[in-house]
């Protein structure tokens, strides 16, 4: 599988690097993180050019990785600094330094070209740090499966009245079309659901005494981000599409990292308008989320595990998949334009 590189990808939440060496894998790549001394991160590639030894089974010295084999010692430039019993460094002793950013308690890294990293690329929404509304953090949900079909699910509202008829969905919105549309590279689709009843989710954190009108807005950022906008108003308040706000209103944030061809991590959060300084209400939303995603991941790997025995399967279309197909080939001209361009 190629990858689409020259993107910002989530390395983690900010919390879960500190000055102990962590190591994770992004696009195949091994790659070691920890922060140094004023508290920054720093990125670099997980393994020593000398015998191979990742450089996560060493230790820091100072803010300069010492490779547990040999002692080799790199600075977080990727240039050796120290070569034990010899003054002369080789010109080829380094390891790649990826870019690395901290926004909003997340820690993105940069894959491709690091002349092309510019931060403020990194995905934003005004909501972050907009005190009407509440954000809250989530967990890593590690699946066996690559990440388009885990990007799939993400901008598909049609799967919640089968896959969570206990969280996100009911039967009420089974036969509620669909609408798909692409803005640039970002693929939108969406869906109201008039005069039903509210699903799980909003039965636990709100007080609604009959149906509801509720929506689901999908944006799905090629290639590894969603933010799912969903929510619900008592039917009487007859909501537009422009006053959603005026109702029960979450933005789910799936940031996914895609680790090697069949494997990838998904960490959410969300942040919502009401409740906002009530942590209880976050955790329980958290708990139903947990349910929801737990059926997700047990979908996607059960496909993952088909689509390996079945390589060559070409899988049959219906009306549900526009924007899926859509997500698709974005992510393939995206690799395309990056293969040109090294060609170049």
């Amino acid at each position: 599988m190629e990858f689409v590189r020259n993107c910002w990808y989530v390395a983690g939440w900010g919390s879960e690097f500190t000055r102990e060496l962590t190591a994770i894998t992004v696009l195949g790549e091994n790659v070691v993180l920890y922060r140094t001394s004023d508290g920054a991160l720093c990125a670099l590639q997980d393994r020593c050019p000398h015998k191979l030894l990742p450089l996560s089974k060493g230790r820091l010295i100072g803010d300069d990785i010492q490779c547990g084999y040999h002692g080799m010692t790199f600075g977080c430039d990727g240039k050796c600094v120290r070569v034990p019993g010899q003054d002369n460094l080789p010109e080829k002793a380094t390891v790649r330094a990826y870019p690395v950013c901290e926004r909003h308690g997340i820690a993105w890294i940069w894959m491709g070209e690091p002349e092309r990293a510019v931060e403020d690329d990194i995905f934003h929404m005004t909501e972050f740090t907009d005190p009407a509304w509440a954000p809250h953090f989530g967990d890593a949900l590690y699946l066996r499966s690559n990440y388009l079909n885990v990007a799939e699910n993400l901008c598909d509202p049609a799967h919640v009245s089968f896959v969570h008829p206990t969280t996100l969905g009911n039967p009420e919105s089974e036969d509620v079309p669909i609408h798909a549309e692409r803005d640039g590279t970002t693929v939108i689709t969406s869906r109201w659901i008039r005069n039903a009843p509210p699903v799980g989710v909003f039965k636990a954190i709100a007080d609604f005494k009959g149906n509801v009108d509720r929506w689901h807005y999908y944006y799905l950022y090629s290639p590894s981000i969603a933010a799912i906008d969903f929510g619900s108003a008592d039917v009487d308040a007859d909501l537009a599409d422009d006053d959603r706000s005026q109702g029960v209103r979450i933005f789910a944030l799936h940031f996914l990292t895609p680790v090697d061809d069949t494997n990838t991590i998904d960490r959410w959060m969300h942040i919502r308008n009401f409740s906002l300084d009530d942590d209880e209400i976050g955790g329980r939303m958290n708990e139903q989320f947990r349910i929801a995603f737990a059926e997700d991941k047990d979908i996607l790997e059960a496909i993952q595990e088909e689509e390996n025995k079945c390589p060559d399967h070409r899988p049959v279309r219906i009306a549900i998949d526009k924007g899926a197909n859509m997500y698709r080939r974005i992510v393939s001209d995206m690799v395309e334009q990056e293969r040109q361009e090294l060609q170049c």
